[in-house]
């Protein structure tokens, strides 16, 4: 996964600074004990679904970790909250919700599970 910095430039017109943590009642569902794994998804996106069962395996492996998979169409205020330009994005949260890491497109396995290492 790729870090992205959260936050904007600074500058003036520049978009507005994405969520850095988010709960239970804003997600729908509860968060993991350990981590969360957040996925904004489309109906129709090819990579969310290969995403899906990336997250899915990653949250079978790991104890206490959950997987959340948000329909970004139907949270339009949720998406612009949490800075979402596309899908699948993917945000790992810690136990307390705090985003730790974002990234945009579909991830491989293996750095789905490096960035929960960071996270935990």
């Amino acid at each position: 996964m790729t870090d992205r910095p959260e936050g904007g430039t600074g500058s003036e017109g520049a978009a507005p600074t994405p969520l850095t943590r988010l709960d239970a009642g804003s997600l729908g569902a509860e968060l993991g004990e350990r981590a969360t794994l957040v996925q904004f998804s489309t109906a129709f996106c090819q990579p969310c679904r290969a995403t899906r069962r990336v997250l899915d395996e990653v949250a079978a492996l790991v104890p206490g970790v959950n997987h959340v998979e948000i329909d970004a169409e139907a949270r339009l205020d949720l998406v612009r909250a949490a800075g979402v330009e596309r899908t699948p994005t993917v945000l790992i949260l810690d136990a307390g919700g705090h985003v730790a890491l974002r990234a945009a497109g579909q991830p491989r396995k293996a750095d789905v599970l490096a960035g929960l290492a960071r996270a935990l």
